[in-house]
């Protein structure tokens, strides 16, 4: 009997831990945590019914699910290849930060899911950039690559709106547009040519400029000499002209180169 009992209460407390256990992992289970940055969605037979904010929540074990969507801003990054408008091959890549728009969870995972980036961001970045880079000859992408990458974004920026996918302020990033080699070596051959008659130009303005200033010199040593020459006539010409040689005599007279003899020097009559 005793060892019956004893069977018996074995058993017994066998099945209360097993219960315990089962329940505490079912009370576990009951409990979730959102973390900052995140938002829950919670499904009751598969069907969402609620979205939680960050905090401690209960759900209801086995009839309810969830599943943790991050809000925090995301960074995609995708190639595009499109065609100028003078056809030119045009490739580049594009990086787009954005967040989903937390108020709307429930419409865009009901829509499209919650792989934005595969389903629908990396589709738009291709058709954006192929109708934006059509608007533009390529040498007119290399010149107004800020203008470019504008109607990019706000294109993209209306496009995932509807989608419920904002875009971040000045989230929009272009890589330096590459072309095909032949282009880049025209491009190259150009900058050159540029390069050559521009200096052939400021060679040319340097040259006029020196010119322009030898006549300046040239007309103002002639009008020196004229007005000198007026001034002279005005004191007396020859006259005028031996006082101020007198002036400035320092009291010996030349020679001559083969002798000792005296040049004269006043006129004497």
């Amino acid at each position: 009997m005793v060892n019956q009992n004893g069977s018996i209460g074995t058993k017994f407390l066998t099945v209360a831990i097993i219960a315990i256990v089962i329940g505490s992992i079912v009370v576990s289970g009951a409990f979730y945590t959102v973390r900052s940055g995140e938002k829950a969605l919670v499904f009751t037979w598969g069907e969402i019914t609620s979205v939680s904010d960050e905090g401690l929540h209960f759900k209801i074990p086995i009839m309810q699910t969830i599943s943790k969507v991050d809000i925090r801003t995301q960074k995609a990054e995708a190639p595009a290849q499109a065609a100028s408008k003078n056809m030119q091959i045009v490739s580049t890549v594009l990086t787009l930060n954005y967040h989903l728009d937390q108020v709307k969870l429930r419409e865009l995972y009901s829509t499209v899911g919650l792989d934005v980036e595969n389903k629908i961001i990396a589709a738009r970045i291709q058709e954006t950039v192929k109708a934006v880079v059509a608007r533009y000859a390529a040498e007119e992408l290399l010149t107004m690559r800020e203008q470019v990458k504008n109607e990019i974004s706000e294109s993209l920026t209306r496009q995932l709106l509807d989608y419920n996918i904002i875009v971040d302020a000045g989230g929009v990033q272009i890589t330096n547009f590459d072309f095909s080699k032949g282009f880049n070596e025209a491009i190259e051959d150009k900058q050159v040519a540029e390069q050559k008659a521009l200096t052939a130009k400021n060679n040319l303005e340097r040259i006029k400029v020196e010119a322009d200033q030898k006549i300046a010199q040239a007309r103002g040593e002639a009008e020196s000499i004229r007005i000198q020459a007026d001034a002279i006539r005005a004191q007396g010409g020859k006259d005028y002209v031996n006082l101020k040689s007198i002036e400035k005599w320092n009291g010996q007279l030349p020679t001559y180169m083969g002798g000792n003899a005296p040049i004269p020097f006043l006129d004497v009559r």
